[in-house]
C-alpha cells in the first residue's frame, strides 16, 4: 500500500487537500485525513505543497519508432521507458504512421507488451497511413475482436501527400470492419486519423459519416493545430465530434503550428465543449517539414514530455483552470478511447498517479500502484 497525504487533488476535478490510498494496483480510499493502524504496512508520502493528477494518457505516440521521410537513416528508435516516466504519462498507446511498408503493427505489439512488463498501462491501433491498412491476424475487425491490446485503427492518413488518398467508399468500409470488431472485442474501434496540410481536410470525414450513416465520433483526427486553416475548421468540426492537438510540433514549427496551450484555449471560447478537446503528443515520430513540390526540408522528433509542457502553460499563459487542463490528457481521452479505469482519481480506479510541484515539475509517479519514479 501507499500513502499519499496533504496533496491538492485534481481527479481531474479540483477537490481540495486530501490523502490518498492504493492497495495492490488500484485506488482504495480518498478522505481528507487518512491514519492507519500501525499494523498495516504501507509507503507512505508527504505530498505537502504538491499537485496530484491522474496519471498522463499520451493517446497517439510512435512508441516503436517512426519516420523514414528522409530515407533510411531518419527512421526514429523506440521511445524508452524513461521517456514516459519523466512526462508524467502512466498510459501510452501507441501506432504506426508512414512507414507501414518497413515498419508493422508486430513490432507495436511487441513494445506495447514491453511497456506493460515494465511497469507502465500500454494499448495500440492497428494499421498505417495507408489504405488498405496493414493488420496483424488479416483485417481490422479481427484484429479487434481477437487482440486485447488492440483498441482502435490508426493513423489513416487523409488530406496529405503521404496519404493513399482512400476514397469515401473506402473509409466507410473501415469503419464498417472497426465497428463490427470493437462491438466483438468490447473496444473503442475510432479510426485514428492524421489530418494533413490539405485545405478543407474534414471535408472526407463528413462525407464518411453522412454515406455510411455513422456518428463523426467514429473518427478520431489528430494534429487539428498544424496550420491556421484546419484550426478554424477544427472549431466547427469539434462542436459535433473529438479533435486532438499535437503538442510536441509547435516549438519546431512556430509559424505554422498553433501552440497547444492557445489552441485549447481559443477552441473553448468558440464553444467547442471541453470533453470534445484532447491532447497527444506525437512522440517517436519524426516531425516533417515540406516545400510546395513534396521536398523534405527539415525533419524533427517529438517526445511526450511535451504534453505536461503545453498543460502547464494553458494555465500560466492562457488562464485555464488548472481542471480543465489537466482533462485533456486524462478523462477526455479515457472516454474517448473507452480506457474505464484510468483518467481518473477515484477510489477503484487504476492507481496512475501524479505528483506535481507549484511549476507543474514532475516529483513522483505511480504507475498501476507501484513507485516508478
Amino acid at each position: 500500500m501507499i500513502l499519499i497525504k496533504n496533496c491538492e487533488l485534481y481527479s481531474p476535478y479540483f477537490e481540495g487537500k486530501k490523502d490518498v490510498l492504493t492497495g495492490g494496483n488500484k485506488i482504495l480510499v480518498i478522505a481528507d485525513r487518512l491514519n492507519l493502524s500501525p499494523e498495516l504496512e504501507a509507503v507512505e508520502l508527504n505530498a505537502e505543497g504538491m499537485m496530484m493528477i491522474p496519471g498522463l494518457i499520451d493517446g497517439h505516440v510512435h512508441i516503436a519508432g517512426a519516420g523514414g521521410e528522409g530515407g533510411p537513416s531518419s527512421r526514429t528508435p523506440e521511445l524508452p521507458l524513461q521517456r514516459f516516466i519523466e512526462a508524467g504519462v502512466t498510459t501510452a498507446v501507441g501506432c504506426l504512421g508512414t512507414d507501414g511498408i518497413t515498419r508493422n503493427p508486430e513490432s507495436v505489439l511487441m513494445k506495447v507488451k514491453a511497456l506493460r512488463q515494465q511497469g507502465i498501462s500500454a494499448w495500440m491501433y492497428t494499421g498505417s497511413y495507408q489504405v488498405p491498412t496493414p493488420t496483424i491476424l488479416g483485417d481490422v475487425s479481427r484484429d479487434l475482436a481477437l487482440i486485447d491490446e488492440i483498441i482502435g485503427v490508426g493513423e489513416i492518413a487523409l488530406s496529405d501527400h503521404r496519404s493513399s488518398y482512400p476514397a469515401t467508399t473506402e473509409l466507410v468500409k473501415l469503419v464498417a470492419q472497426a465497428r463490427v470488431g470493437a462491438m466483438l472485442g468490447g473496444k473503442s474501434g475510432v479510426i485514428n486519423i492524421h489530418m494533413g496540410d490539405f485545405k478543407n481536410p474534414f471535408k472526407p470525414l463528413y462525407e464518411a459519416a453522412t454515406e455510411g450513416r455513422f456518428s463523426l465520433k467514429q473518427f478520431f483526427p489528430t494534429h487539428c493545430n498544424r496550420n491556421a486553416w484546419i484550426f478554424e475548421d477544427a472549431k466547427a468540426y469539434g462542436k459535433q465530434s473529438y479533435i486532438d492537438l499535437t503538442a510536441s510540433a509547435y516549438p519546431y514549427f512556430p509559424d505554422d503550428e498553433i501552440k497547444p496551450s492557445y489552441a485549447i484555449a481559443h477552441l473553448l471560447k468558440a464553444g467547442v465543449p471541453l470533453e470534445h478537446i484532447t491532447l497527444t503528443s506525437d512522440g517517436g515520430g519524426t516531425l516533417p517539414s515540406f516545400d510546395s513540390e513534396g521536398k523534405l526540408l527539415k525533419i524533427e522528433i517529438g517526445y511526450p514530455a511535451s504534453i505536461l509542457t503545453e498543460i502547464a502553460d494553458a494555465v500560466r499563459i492562457e488562464g485555464l483552470k488548472t481542471e480543465e487542463a489537466v482533462s485533456v490528457a486524462t478523462v477526455n481521452i479515457a472516454n474517448v478511447l473507452k480506457l474505464s479505469s484510468k483518467g481518473r482519481i477515484a477510489a477503484g480506479m487504476d492507481a496512475d498517479l501524479v505528483l506535481l510541484d507549484k511549476d507543474f515539475n514532475v516529483r513522483h509517479v505511480i504507475a498501476m500502484g507501484e513507485i516508478i519514479l
